[in-house]
């Protein structure tokens, strides 16, 4: 139990419980409250939930990095960034006896002068997942403090589509010709940028496609495992097609349709945008712009399933940039 009350010309705080006590004087009452309610997290998470008294959240970080994310996909990304976290943040640094919901305040403010709202977000979602952690399984935290923590406002949906001749100036960089088969990587990129504006799949899903996943008499690809877990079969086009017939052949694409990696990918197509004196357009991007053109050939439940979005309100407010006066036009 905390309490705060005036001494002199200070607050004092003083905390007791189960015969623990600590009291501080401080300026005003405001800075009393904070240090009362720190105190009491640590009394509780060190008696009443026997919270291991030399943890850090470093530690935390490395055993949740070491023990749970190894079963997640694409688990590589979140490894390396908890363990480089647990070794260089300050956070990492606090007891879990102390931790409490200013620490992540405190972070928070931090990593958004560094950092964009969404990464913040992201990262957010990883440490809270270490929290809900030591809550329920390992019992090293009687509460996850990020509860607590108010999170930052998500930016705007980006809306970036291609526009004018962008995206033919970006394939003209890679070398890529519909005649030849591109056998140099920055020609397949080029290959999997008009891929990609042709079927709407991901970066990861391009990169990772093998050809027991592609049944060319339906002109059909089978995704087994999407970003929301789940599989989905994505419907060809002629062009579509065209580019996976170019590419069987080709040796280095035996294992997967495009021979590359993400990495390689990212790497080469920022290469193509930059010769290509194109600002902005992300390879992500093509996937709005393959939805937005999608979106006059076909009804939302079927831009659905081509696209694997169970939620209708992301596809709308993400994906789907329609010009307006495309759609003027139509209502005359």
């Amino acid at each position: 139990m905390a309490s705060i009350f005036k001494h002199g010309n200070k607050w004092r705080a003083q905390v007791r419980i189960k015969g623990k006590s600590a009291s501080k004087l401080f300026n005003n009452k405001r800075e009393a409250q904070r240090w009362a309610r720190d105190k009491e997290i640590q009394f509780e998470q060190a008696i009443i939930h026997g919270a291991p008294p030399k943890k850090t959240f470093g530690d935390a970080m490395r055993r949740y990095a070491e023990e749970v994310t190894p079963h997640k996909r694409s688990w590589k990304k979140e490894q390396q960034y908890l363990l480089r976290m647990a070794e260089n943040d300050p956070l990492a640094a606090i007891p879990l006896s102390a931790l409490g919901p200013r620490h992540f305040a405190d972070w928070r403010d931090r990593r958004l002068r560094q950092v964009k709202p969404a990464s913040v977000l992201r990262e957010w979602s990883m440490l809270s997942a270490v929290c809900k952690k030591c809550v329920t399984d390992w019992e090293w935290l009687p509460f996850n403090p990020l509860q607590n923590v108010q999170r930052p406002k998500e930016e705007s949906p980006r809306t970036r589509r291609v526009e004018g001749d962008e995206l033919e100036r970006i394939v003209f960089a890679t070398g890529y010709d519909p005649d030849l088969p591109p056998e140099k990587i920055l020609q397949r990129v080029g290959a999997a940028a008009l891929f990609a504006v042709e079927t709407a799949m991901r970066t990861g899903e391009i990169v990772n496609m093998t050809w027991c996943d592609v049944d060319f008499e339906k002109r059909t690809v089978h995704i087994p495992i999407s970003k929301n877990g789940s599989a989905r079969d994505v419907p060809l086009s002629r062009r579509a097609m065209h580019i996976l017939k170019q590419l069987k052949p080709l040796p280095q694409c035996q294992k997967r349709c495009f021979g590359m990696n993400n990495r390689q990918l990212d790497a080469n197509y920022r290469k193509a945008r930059s010769m290509a004196m194109v600002e902005g357009l992300r390879f992500h991007d093509l996937r709005r712009e393959a939805l937005t053109r999608l979106a006059q050939k076909v009804d939302v439940m079927t831009l659905a399933k081509i696209s694997g979005h169970r939620d209708l309100r992301i596809l709308q407010n993400v994906y789907y940039a329609p010009d307006m006066g495309d759609v003027a036009s139509k209502l005359d």
